[in-house]
């Protein structure tokens, strides 16, 4: 979850986004003289504002796939307009935004921010129906233009594929349980809101694990809304092209907020970062150099301060790195 913004009319300042000051102190050294800013999560604008004022010399290109954010942040973003060219795309859309600003694919940017997961607006809206704990219509789609929504994936998947999204991407230990209570209880009537779910959730999930392990919609909630808006499969794309996208010197940070994400990360920053040269070789081979170097150790989390500042941070993994070479091209 990003921003703490709940003003969906007024696009002045707001509360702090998460990690600003430490997502300024990695991306700040690339961006001290200027060039491309690629903001691939935008949302309300909060990060995006800070570097344009903080750098005054650099570009800022802005994707987002919630049409109505976009228009938020581009109220919030007007006195930069010169600056600034703004994408609805999803983030795995990079090379797009990229042609769109005018720019190359490759090695033409020095900074990007992506801070993953639904943002505080999505929650706070309860009619896209991402919130377990208000009634409200089975959207859940970051995109509201189109697509399939929670209630579309509840009403006509298969009871194999709901269970497998359940324990894939909740790691709800009960999804074959709940799966079989989808299936049965659909027969009946069609699902078509959040609290109809939240109640079956309560029945499926037994009381012991109710009283401890946090609210039982919460995981549930989470699968379908990396179902719906295929999180994982964009990031995946989204990676790559984003540190392809990076010129020498360039920086990206990453905040995720599940585990799925981060091990997405992790890997492939780890991947992008180690020599290619084999391992019984006492020297570098020519080309064969890491293309990245690793800005943090492991991931670093939100502060107690910044947690009870905005809670929505606590769960937040950070992680960044640096392109120190370009090697041949670009790694499929």
């Amino acid at each position: 979850m990003r921003e703490v913004e709940v003003n969906h009319e007024d696009p002045g300042p707001r509360h702090v986004p998460v990690l600003l000051r430490r997502a300024d102190e990695i991306l700040g050294p690339a961006l001290s003289s200027g060039g491309v800013l690629i903001d691939a999560t935008l949302g309300l604008g909060g990060h995006a504002e800070h570097f344009l004022r903080t750098y005054p010399a650099i570009r800022l290109v802005g994707l987002d796939r919630d049409t109505e954010a976009l228009r938020l942040a581009g109220a919030r973003l007007r006195p930069f307009q010169d600056r600034i060219t703004l994408v609805h795309t999803r983030y795995d859309g990079i090379p797009q935004a990229l042609h769109e600003a005018g720019l190359p694919a490759r090695n033409s940017v020095r900074a990007i921010l992506m801070d993953l997961g639904v943002s505080s607006m999505q929650l706070d809206e309860a009619d896209r129906g991402f919130a377990y704990s208000v009634d409200a219509p089975l959207d859940m789609r970051m995109d509201s233009t189109g697509g399939p929504t929670a209630a579309d994936v509840l009403n006509t998947y298969s009871h194999g594929e709901l269970a497998r999204i359940l324990k894939t991407y909740g790691e709800e230990r009960f999804a074959g349980r709940i799966a079989s209570e989808i299936v049965k209880r659909r027969q009946r009537r069609p699902f078509t809101t959040s609290g109809e779910l939240v109640e079956l959730l309560y029945d499926a999930i037994p009381a012991a694990t109710r009283r401890t392990g946090g609210h039982p919609a919460k995981r549930t909630f989470q699968a379908l809304r990396i179902e719906v808006n295929r999180e994982l499969e964009s990031l995946e794309a989204a990676l790559p092209a984003a540190l392809d996208a990076l010129e020498v010197g360039g920086r990206i940070v990453v905040m995720s907020y599940q585990s799925l994400e981060d091990k997405l990360v992790k890997q492939l920053f780890a991947q992008r970062s180690a020599s290619r040269t084999p391992v019984d070789l006492p020297v570098e081979l020519p080309g064969m150099g890491p293309e990245f170097r690793l800005l943090t150790r492991g991931a670093e989390k939100a502060s107690e301060d910044e947690i009870a500042e905005n809670p929505r941070a606590a769960p937040v993994r950070m992680r960044a790195a640096e392109r120190i070479q370009v090697v041949g091209e670009a790694r499929a």
